[in-house]
């Protein structure tokens, strides 16, 4: 079950969400499917709620906002997606342990 903190994120908040957001923001481009995705999956809730009112954490679901994966390039899943002052800072492929997204997200707070 998704944590209510994860921000659902597609065409109609992205930019609101992300871009322009005053904290940073991780991003995990995901799918259903896509079994690595699953494994990050409560690694991202877990992130969502201890970094609440410091950074925000987004899903964006690829098969639904096709038109953000091929914005930002994403041709692999899990992409997760590091974002400060509206740009991409920082990126990693694939499933990840969750002190490896902590640290990118300690990373852009310092």
């Amino acid at each position: 079950m998704a944590s209510e903190k994860v921000l659902q994120l597609d065409g109609t908040n992205f930019d609101r969400e992300v871009l322009q957001s005053e904290v940073p923001v991780l991003v995990d481009f995901w799918a259903a499917w896509c079994a690595p995705c699953r494994m990050v999956g409560p690694s991202i809730d877990e992130l969502a709620a201890e970094y609440d009112g410091r950074a925000k954490v987004g899903k964006v679901n690829v098969d639904e906002a096709g038109d953000l994966a091929a914005r930002f390039g994403i041709t692999s899943i899990p992409a997760l997606l590091y974002f400060k002052g509206g740009k991409v800072v920082d990126s990693l492929i694939g499933a990840q342990p969750k002190g490896v997204l902590s640290r990118g997200l300690d990373d852009l707070l310092a």
